[in-house]
């Protein structure tokens, strides 16, 4: 088996305030129908609250931090599921019913290294 990381992208939204009921019930729909291969996941803070970190000079240099994301983007990264899948093909076949996928957003699958 393999790990997948399903990066999901999608318009900002804050969790701060109430999501859509009908978002809430299409994630707990996908969340019972692929839960043999979901390991984890989690919605994430809207872009505004992403710090982004660089180090120049090496290891232990200067810390540089910017607010924001990494790069900026018409969608944001705006959560992410770890899936168990047997390949690649289980993997995409499980990410497009995630229900961002269907509602103007996208899923990036990477296979996940374990490191020992």
């Amino acid at each position: 088996m393999t790990t997948y990381l399903a990066l999901i992208y999608n318009k900002d939204m804050d969790w701060h305030q109430s999501a859509p009921v009908e978002m809430n019930e299409e994630y707990s729909e996908f969340g019972r129908a692929a839960a043999a291969v979901i390991r984890g996941g989690n919605a994430l803070y809207p872009t505004s609250t992403a710090t982004t970190v660089r180090v120049t000079g090496g290891k232990g240099g200067d810390v540089l931090t910017t607010d924001g994301p990494y790069a900026e983007t018409k969608e944001a990264l705006t959560g992410y599921y770890l899936l168990e899948c047997a390949d690649l093909e289980e993997a995409v076949k499980t990410a497009a019913q995630i229900p961002a996928a269907w509602n103007g957003g996208a899923i990036e699958i990477r296979p996940v290294v374990q490191f020992a």
